[in-house]
């Protein structure tokens, strides 16, 4: 036998020896057991985006499309000036409606992928931002998910010192 449980031996026992752990026995709970709300502390953070990549994977973006069309136009035999001159203002054109798009807040958080978890922390904040203004929530309060601001004490008894 292991570590000294059951019978030493199990012979004219008129069992096989084999021992079952007692799965009645109550074990002791978790201190928050049966508390109905987690703690505001434990509650998941809203991840902030990253300004650099995402700016970086914008430009990345313009440059892609701007080296598809000189790739197209060096295919069809154009100068390299008249190559750089319309790259430059396809550059110029994109980066204008990037800019447009920041500023009206168009996002396109249905067409990211699971990798682009940066453009997905954009994104959710924008959403939290629009759902805390449907809702009326004044910004910077904050607030636990059943609406309490703090928990609250248990009151004094007067024989306690």
């Amino acid at each position: 036998m292991s570590s000294n449980v059951g019978l030493s031996t199990p012979r004219g026992s008129g069992t096989s020896g084999y021992v079952q752990r007692n799965l009645s026995a109550l074990k002791p709970r978790d201190q928050s057991y049966g508390q109905p709300y987690p703690d505001p502390k434990d509650l998941p953070r809203q991840r902030k985006p990253d300004k650099d990549i995402l700016e970086h994977d914008r430009q990345r973006e313009i440059e892609v499309k701007v080296f598809d069309l000189r790739d197209r136009l060096e295919d069809e035999g154009e100068d390299e000036e008249k190559i750089d001159q319309r790259c430059e203002e396809l550059r110029v054109k994109l980066s204008r409606e990037l800019q447009g798009n920041e500023v009206h807040g168009k996002g396109k958080a249905r067409n990211l992928k699971p990798h682009q978890v940066h453009e997905l922390a954009e994104a959710k904040i924008a959403e939290s931002e629009r759902l805390r203004k449907a809702l009326g929530i004044k910004e910077g309060e904050d607030r636990t998910p059943w609406g309490l601001k703090e928990k609250p004490e248990a009151p004094k008894r007067e024989n306690e010192k």
